[in-house]
Order: structure tokens, then sequence, then C-alpha cells
């Protein structure tokens, strides 16, 4: 039985120490950078909008936030979007130095994400600013999340995709 143990872990180790693996674990350390850094922005525009924008603006009034279960849960969401988009964003732009791939991928997930948002703005509000202004919001957030990425490789702590 101690016999079969060592193989399991032989094989394990084999697997920790191949190409691939090493690329999924660059890939897991874009993710956690990307979902740090739009944590970081999601909370840092939500006390923008709760301290500038929904104090001198009434019309972006619904745009304030409490710290209920709703913004942490809104939090975890922006996360696992960074998560994404960190993991995502390291595939798009590889070893290259192309700024229309980078821009592509930042526009791509604000747009997905903001484009829903004014949607929604659409179908339950009276005024369709304040859903804009989320999906600025949004693209600033993806684009804060690229730059983190594009830093972190540019330290080393992340290797590009080949």
């Amino acid at each position: 039985m101690e016999n079969g143990k060592g193989r399991i872990f032989l094989c394990l180790y084999r697997n920790l120490d191949s190409p691939m693996m090493v690329e999924r674990l660059e890939s897991l350390k874009a993710g956690i950078v990307g979902g740090f850094a739009l944590c970081f922005a999601f909370a840092t525009t939500s006390f923008l909008n709760t301290l500038v924008l929904a104090k001198y603006f009434p019309i972006l009034a619904i745009l304030q936030i409490d710290l209920s279960w709703h913004w942490w849960v809104n939090g975890v969401s922006a996360a696992v979007c960074g998560f994404l988009f960190g993991v995502t964003y390291r595939y798009i732009i590889r070893s290259d130095e192309n700024p229309q791939l980078k821009a592509g991928g930042v526009f791509a997930f604000g747009f997905v994400r903001g484009l829903t948002q004014i949607e929604m703005g659409w179908n339950s509000t009276v005024t369709i600013l304040p859903a804009v202004v989320l999906a600025f919001e949004s693209i600033l957030w993806f684009t804060i999340a690229a730059i983190a990425v594009d830093i972190a490789i540019q330290l080393g702590w992340l290797k590009p995709f080949q």
C-alpha cells in the first residue's frame, strides 16, 4: 500500500513540474492580481460614487452605497470578474507589445459588463444616466486590472504567456 501512495505522489510531483502546470500557476497568479486590482477599483469607485457623485449630483443619488450585504456581494462579483479577466488578459497579450490587443481585452470585458448595466438601467429606473456612469466605471475597472497585470509582468512577478 505504501508503494501505491509513493507512485501517486511521484505522479503528482511530475505533473507539478510540467510546463503545462507552470503555465496554470502563472495564470492563477494573473487571476489573483486581476481580482485584487478590480476589487480595489470597485471599492474606490464605490466610495467616490457615495462621497462625490451621489452627494453633488442628485440624479446620481442611486449610486450611493452603504456597507450592506449587497455591497459585499458586488465586491465578490467584482473580484471574480477580475480573476477571470486576469487569467484571460494574460493569454490575450501573450508576449506581444500590441496595444490593440491590450485595449481590445479591456474593452471586451468592460463593454460586456457596462452594456449589461445600461440594459438593466433602461428596465428599472427613470433615467439612464446612473447606468451610463456604471458602464464607464466598468471600463475603468478593467483598465486598472490590465495595468496591474502589466506591471506584475514588468516586475517579473508574472511571466507572459509564450
